[in-house]
């Protein structure tokens, strides 16, 4: 399906609704993890693993959460998962409490090495015996778990000292690979298609990001310092799925910083990206009420960068439905902003869950067809490098076929209503008529206001 515009993309006053917010955060059921360990144990199986043994850090703890529930803090963690029984959690000294909260049954088993420098060592036993312990043994077939998938599976991420004591255990006539791409394949990964629950405690999670996002955009003024404008979002202490990301002026065109003490000033170009589990927004634009406030020389931003930009995520928007290939993602951007002026290399649209960014199935020439499950993320980023800066819109939709639509309304009567005024507000004020297995989560849905300090004039097609 395919976007029908009745106009250019222009700026028009546009009233953004109140879609409301979730009461309370909806809670994973204990026993959907064990669900989702038994459909890691049939994956393990059709690969002849005898055991997969899944890494987490502070940073790169998405797998094994979603596995088990518990996510390592300070530490380093790792799950050992058998053909049969509990599987074991090897934690630190400061995780061995915490992983008591976990909703999956585990083995806990101290392995100290994974604490602090300079923390005790003197209570776990070595590697070899915890491996031991586990049946990991000359002959084993044993398939590695962490953050990203490589095209060879003998190319390991993971610490050495793990790999190498692994291989020792299996010796020549057994296999240590990875096997990350069970869980973050495009097309195939566990953690690709999510459960009705998954998908509404997404929507809490957009709700919580989008929702202070647009605090920020209706708050900010000249002489605010960025720190004062980050606490527009008023985290509430959900972790974090990324660095949050808030700067203006020169620091702005250089990414990936977070807020310091500089105070705005008009003409600043801005930046925001504010994630946690299970959602992110950004928006990026220019501290002015028109572009006569511009620089000289960059006034057409709407006509020059934005318009072409938000035609592009328009077309992408419509062309989502269960069963669309990443490649056809791909041409579509590609066809709107293939100039070298926009610079955009990275993938335009990719995978959400826990973490940011768990794989792309957008790419030139995917064959890779979305799934009913999938949570994505609209992340078309220019990067022109020019006085013209950027211009972004990043939210998370879901895509859902007729049967997951069903159990989405009956289990989430309000996230649902709320998932349906966006689409409605996205169809009837930006024109963007979205194919009904789109559901978007968050409650920015799609507005782009490219002059920050009129945040009523947004980008429209209608």
């Amino acid at each position: 399906m395919t976007t029908t515009t009745r106009a250019q993309p222009h700026v028009a006053e546009i009233a953004l609704p109140d879609f409301g917010m979730p009461d309370v955060e909806p809670l994973l059921p204990a026993d959907l993890y064990a669900e989702r360990l038994e459909r890691l144990r049939s994956a393990m199986d059709a690969r002849g693993y005898d055991h997969l043994v899944v890494w987490g850090d502070r940073e790169h703890s998405a797998n094994l959460a979603y596995l088990s529930g518990f996510d390592p803090r300070f530490e380093e963690a790792l799950l050992v998962v058998g053909p049969t029984g509990d599987p074991a959690l090897l934690v630190g000294n400061e995780c061995e409490g915490m992983a008591g909260a976990a909703p999956l049954p585990m083995r806990v088993v101290m392995f100290q090495d994974f604490s602090l420098p300079g923390q005790p060592r003197d209570v776990s036993a070595p590697l070899r015996s915890i491996l031991l312990d586990e049946g990991i043994r000359s002959g084993g077939r044993v398939g590695l778990v962490g953050w990203k998938a490589f095209e060879s599976r003998e190319t390991i991420e993971l610490p050495s000292f793990l790999v190498d004591e692994l291989r020792r255990a299996v010796g020549a006539s057994g296999l240590v690979e990875s096997a990350t791409d069970l869980l973050i394949d495009p097309a195939t990964g566990l953690r690709v298609v999510n459960e009705p629950v998954q998908l509404a405690a997404f929507e809490w999670a957009a709700c919580q990001t989008s929702s202070g996002v647009r605090r920020v955009l209706t708050g900010l003024a000249p002489g605010m310092t960025e720190r004062e404008c980050a606490r527009l979002l008023a985290w509430s202490g959900t972790p974090l799925s990324c660095h949050l990301m808030l700067t203006a002026g020169p620091r702005a065109r250089l990414g990936l910083l977070s807020p310091g003490d500089r105070p705005m000033e008009r003409g600043d170009a801005f930046t925001i990206a504010y994630g946690v589990w299970g959602a992110l927004c950004c928006r990026a634009g220019f501290v002015v009420e028109d572009a006569a406030e511009l620089e000289e020389g960059t006034r057409d931003y709407v006509e020059r960068l934005v318009a072409p930009y938000f035609a592009a995520v328009a077309e992408w928007y419509g062309a989502l439905h269960v069963g669309q290939s990443g490649g056809e993602l791909q041409r579509i951007v590609d066809r709107h902003l293939s100039d070298p002026f926009f610079g955009v290399r990275l993938n335009p649209g990719h995978q959400l869950h826990l973490d940011e960014w768990v794989n792309s199935p957008i790419f030139p020439g995917s064959s890779v067809e979305l799934r009913s499950g999938t949570a994505l993320q609209c992340d078309i980023i220019p990067a022109t490098g020019t006085p013209y800066f950027t211009t972004n819109i990043e939210d998370g939709v879901a895509l859902a076929d007729e049967a997951l639509r069903a159990e989405l309304a009956a289990a989430y009567p309000g996230a649902w209503e709320r998932i349906q005024a966006r689409r409605r507000f996205m169809a009837d004020q930006l024109g963007i008529d979205l194919h009904p297995d789109v559901l978007p989560l968050s409650n920015l849905a799609g507005h782009l206001p490219p002059f920050l300090l009129r945040p009523d004039r947004a980008m429209t097609v209608a």
